[in-house]
């Protein structure tokens, strides 16, 4: 079984279309208005936005999360958390092994909170 589709609520459907595909970096793969949904392809699983959809954490993989949040931050998003290490992978169950996940909050357009992920390689001293 795989994930194929998440809903997003979008209060405003064109100024959260333009959230995600400068946070995407890709335009909307479908938009269908009316009913009021609009689809981004991430890979294989759908991101819907939608009007009528309740709020959801969306986890997005990046692969430069200092650098993200800095230009997210420069754009005026809102920024609930700071790149940081949540979690080190001694083995493969969440993440590669030998791997820290780095991960930064932000608020999308609509006020969604949505979370930036990255898997870094453990630095060989131990610090991070």
């Amino acid at each position: 079984m795989r994930l194929v589709q998440v809903a997003q609520r979008a209060e405003d459907l064109e100024r959260a279309t333009a959230f995600y595909t400068d946070l995407l970096g890709t335009p909307p793969s479908a938009t269908y208005d009316p009913p009021g949904l609009v689809f981004f392809d991430l890979v294989g699983t759908r991101l819907m936005l939608e009007t009528n959809a309740p709020s959801a954490v969306v986890y997005l993989s990046v692969s430069d999360i200092e650098g993200t949040v800095k230009r997210l931050r420069r754009d005026g998003v809102t920024i609930e958390g700071d790149p940081h290490v949540i979690f080190s992978h001694d083995d493969d169950n969440l993440g590669p092994a030998g791997t820290e996940e780095w991960q930064a909050f932000i608020r999308d357009s609509e006020g969604n909170l949505v979370g930036l992920v990255e898997q870094k390689g453990r630095p060989v001293d131990g610090s991070t």
